[in-house]
């Protein structure tokens, strides 16, 4: 056993010491001149900015401080202190858990209804809805808001003209502080359901057909066979989908910014817009705090997803 333990060291060291062939040496030189303009792109617009960004969180560094930025105090932990304290930002984090907790739910049964329907072999010119129901996710986030203004406009807007019709006034759906929220919520539901319509049908056309032919030979139900055939084979898909939905939920910011502004009385204030409307003032340390709080959210809501999909033993 000793001898086996030292002729494996000595090989491993003989190996250490073998210099590189040339051609190995140069197949991983041009490996690195490929890589070289991403790894540079990364690191200047992405690692840079964000490293920086942390910094800056640190710092009191405002408008008037751009051209003497290395002048700037340290100031340790006080933007976080002043984030989490400030009224307005808890507002926007309330406003942006319900937009996450409502929305992603909503969005994710809409995908998935959608998807078993195509799916399935009832529906005719499946083709041509796969494309309708993408068509939002490839159009315009402005363009979308633009559309859903003039839609959800209290005096000329496309629902409240058809309610007019009945003899029934539409509500503000914008300008209520009660309905402005809810009203961003069905919009993105609308547009991004697409997008997981795709995600689901790719993952349900990976289920074996065999498994449905077995559950309805031993009785089982079409309610029965979604429950614990669909389902459960669909979770790896339902994670990807659940992680993808709550990042970007969890940045909304051109909904409001185009159809709301931020109100009435910021009920559809979130937290990138207020970060934004921060940034905007000049307060570029309390904005870095703002965003690495946020970014932290969107940590601790993977975590959870990941947890909340994991396979079942």
């Amino acid at each position: 056993m000793t001898s086996r333990t030292a002729s494996s060291r000595a090989h491993r060291t003989d190996v250490r010491r073998r210099p590189m062939r040339p051609g190995r040496a140069r197949e991983g030189l041009v490996g690195w001149s490929f890589a070289l303009p991403f790894v540079v792109f990364f690191t200047v617009f992405m690692a840079g900015p964000i490293l920086a960004a942390l910094v800056t969180s640190f710092t009191d560094l405002r408008v008037t401080d751009i051209r003497s930025p290395f002048s700037v105090d340290i100031v340790g932990v006080d933007n976080y202190v002043a984030v989490l304290q400030d009224p307005i930002f808890h507002r926007a984090a309330v406003n942006t858990a319900i937009f996450v907790l409502v929305g992603i739910p909503l969005t994710m049964v809409l995908g998935l209804l959608t998807a078993v329907g195509l799916n399935s072999a009832i529906v005719k010119f499946r083709t041509l809805f796969r494309v309708g129901y993408y068509m939002p996710v490839v159009t315009s986030i402005a363009a979308v808001a633009v559309v859903w203004r003039m839609v959800l406009g209290a005096e000329i807007g496309l629902v409240n003209g058809i309610l007019s019709v009945f003899g029934i006034t539409g509500p503000g759906w914008l300008t209520s502080s009660s309905l402005a929220l809810g009203s961003l919520i069905v919009m993105a539901a609308w547009r991004n359901m697409g997008f997981l319509m795709i995600i689901f049908l790719a993952g349900l056309q990976t289920i074996p057909r065999d498994l449905y032919e077995a559950a309805e030979v031993d009785g089982s139900s079409r309610w029965q066979q979604f429950r614990h055939v669909t389902l459960p084979l669909l979770r790896p898909t339902m994670l990807f989908a659940a992680v993808i939905t709550g990042i970007g939920y969890l940045q909304f910011f051109e909904e409001p910014f185009v159809m709301t502004q931020g109100g009435p009385l910021n009920s559809t204030l979130s937290v990138a817009y207020h970060a934004y409307n921060q940034f905007s003032f000049g307060n570029y340390g309390y904005t870095a705090a703002a965003s690495y709080v946020l970014f932290l959210a969107i940590a601790l809501l993977t975590v959870f997803w990941f947890r909340l999909f994991r396979p079942q033993t």
